[in-house]
């Protein structure tokens, strides 16, 4: 079973690097959201939103779900994180 999941772990690292070579370079100014979104949000975002904070404006409106996701997230990792160091106490029954 460990074999397998080494291949595994081999295969899909070798897909990420390889899918990695598509991506821009860092900042490079020609890359899609350089040229596309962010000219949106900082031309649009004061009448849309009406927001002084775009920072805020863009993660509370513009990306609203998937904030509330990235948040969820992070909650449900920190209550799983908190059960497990909690453990079991002396003289609960093994079930």
């Amino acid at each position: 079973m460990k074999k397998y999941a080494a291949l595994l772990t081999i295969a899909l690292a070798f897909v990420f690097f390889y899918a990695a070579g598509d991506l821009p370079q860092i900042g490079d100014k020609d890359s899609p959201a350089n040229v596309h979104v962010s000219p949106r949000y900082i031309e649009d975002a004061m009448e849309e939103i009406g927001s002084p904070n775009l920072v805020t404006g863009v993660l509370a409106d513009y990306r609203g779900y998937d904030t509330l996701g990235e948040t969820t997230v992070i909650f449900i990792a920190g209550i799983a994180t908190a059960m497990i160091l909690r453990g079991k106490k002396e003289g609960d029954d093994a079930e």
